[in-house]
């Protein structure tokens, strides 16, 4: 019975707090607002010039953009 106290007693471990890197930087995150409003006001217009409505395909494109200016993004996937 003494083991069973000592063991409820006992504090859990603590984990260290340590923070984990971003993999994408506050200024990508702004290219992607940016163009996620655009497709919301019917202003963003896809490569080929037709209006974009899927909401990942903008996301898309402002990553697109964020790579292009040399932002901190990872690299696009490869197809």
């Amino acid at each position: 019975m003494a083991t069973k106290k000592a063991a409820a007693k006992k504090s859990p471990a603590k984990k260290t707090a340590k923070k984990a890197a971003r993999k994408y930087s506050p200024a990508a995150s702004k290219s992607v607002e940016t163009e996620m409003k655009a497709m919301k006001e019917g202003k963003l217009k896809s490569g080929s010039g037709q209006k974009v409505t899927d909401p990942k395909q903008a996301i898309a494109i402002g990553l697109s953009e964020a790579r292009k200016a040399g932002k901190k993004v990872p690299p696009a996937p490869e197809k």
